[in-house]
């Protein structure tokens, strides 16, 4: 079991505190040197450097569909060594930075750093990921604002660096990857259950909306395969006969007033704007990008959209939230068994347009929207708890990294 060490002594310096007796404060310039060989070539693999997971292989890392890099040649880029330090000098105060565990090729932007033979490239790795160095590194970058702000080497080498024992580091960082990796596969259980509670969500869904609720019901063939059977007493229409659908343009309108805000292709809500473009009840869709076909708002109010947002209103004959629910479970689902006919995740107007949808009785459309907010909202309580899980078992992994690199325990 972890316990601390039996003396402490002051650092010397007031945003490091009190370390452990055996322990020093050193500038990284004491223990890393810049590296600046270039690719003669560009076959090195390329690699890629994140906030998130720190270094990794691109290939490993980019969404399907998506290009390595859209550089014409990666002849120039910088060469990096497994143990490396590298630092996206351009987002290192957000910590996109970290120790390569590969050999590879990164954006000649970058900074790469040796380490001595003197210390455990591992556990630095650790430290300096931690949110006390990364406020740090922070207020040595320089720029206006967050956005313009750079670590340049000569400020990251006057940063102080604690220097435990390098047998010491080495044992920590082990002890680490131990934990972490532990602490991971949790989070991964996590996100497995998520993702089963999602697929069951959108099952519910799927089910309801073209079943309806009457597990009795007689059937009758829809006339189209993909849906298959449906109640005697509904109705098939293409969608274009039950609203209106536009894209987002650049024609907006001035707002004084607050909740105006500007939706994009990927995801719902990001910032507040002072133009609006649509006002009232709609659907959006996003029309392009790796979120293609995704129905991922129900928007009401003033707001603005992307060009490559889709937006249905003014409905007929169908209740709005029924037809939210239909599409945000059946639409994408039959992209992806090739109805879009093309490679390019994209929606097209006529595909949209002549989507078919299931046309219960206006009442019994209520009645099934009624249930599914329920269920809905059944399922989504068991998510947001598993998600609470995760938050706090990634603050758990925080405070520990935390904990044993700064020595606030022994290994």
């Amino acid at each position: 079991m972890a316990n601390t060490y039996d003396t402490y002594k002051d650092s010397g310096v007031a945003w490091i505190g009190e370390i452990p007796s055996g322990w020093e404060v050193v500038r990284i310039k004491n223990i890393y040197s810049e590296r600046t060989e270039l690719s003669e070539n560009g076959t090195e693999r390329l690699l890629s450097v994140s906030e998130y997971y720190g270094i990794a292989p691109t290939s490993e890392k980019i969404d399907v569909g998506e290009f390595i890099t859209r550089a014409d040649s990666l002849v120039g880029y910088k060469k990096c060594y497994i143990n490396d330090f590298v630092s996206n000098i351009m987002l290192a105060w957000k910590g996109s930075f970290g120790t390569t565990k590969f050999d590879g090729i990164v954006s000649p932007a970058y900074c790469i750093y040796k380490p001595v033979d003197t210390i455990s490239p591992s556990y630095y790795h650790y430290l300096f990921r931690t949110d006390l160095y990364k406020s740090r590194f922070k207020s040595y970058s320089k720029g206006i604002i967050d956005s313009r702000l750079r670590l340049y080497s000569p400020f990251f080498y006057l940063v102080d660096a604690i220097l435990p024992p390098k047998l010491e580091q080495q044992s920590i960082a082990t002890f680490l990857d131990q934990k972490c990796n532990e602490i991971d596969s949790l989070i991964a259980l996590q996100d497995e259950m998520i993702g089963e509670l999602q697929a069951y969500k959108q099952s519910v869904i799927t089910e309801v909306v073209t079943k309806g609720l009457d597990p009795n019901a007689k059937m009758k063939d829809s006339g189209v395969e993909w849906i298959g059977e449906i109640p005697e007493g509904w109705s098939t229409k293409r969608l274009k006969f039950l609203c209106r659908i536009t894209t987002g343009d650049k024609d907006t309108q001035d707002s004084e007033k607050e909740g105006v805000y500007k939706f994009y292709v990927r995801s719902p809500i990001i910032e507040h704007s002072n133009s609006w473009t649509f006002e009232g009840e709609g659907i959006l869709m996003a029309g392009d990008g790796a979120g293609a076909g995704r129905v991922f708002h129900h928007a009401f109010g003033k707001y603005a959209v992307h060009q490559r947002v889709y937006r249905m209103a003014n409905f007929k004959e169908v209740n709005t939230y029924f037809l939210f629910y239909y599409l945000s479970s059946l639409f994408c689902k039959i992209m992806d068994m090739g109805s879009a006919q093309s490679t390019v995740p994209s929606v097209r107007m006529p595909m949209l347009t002549n989507f078919v949808v299931c046309m219960p009785a206006f009442n019994e459309q209520q009645l099934i929207v009624d249930y599914l907010k329920n269920r809905t909202s059944q399922i989504d309580s068991l998510i947001s708890l598993k998600q609470q899980k995760i938050a706090e078992l990634k603050d758990y992994k925080k405070s520990i990294i935390y904990e044993y690199v700064t020595g606030k325990k022994k290994v």
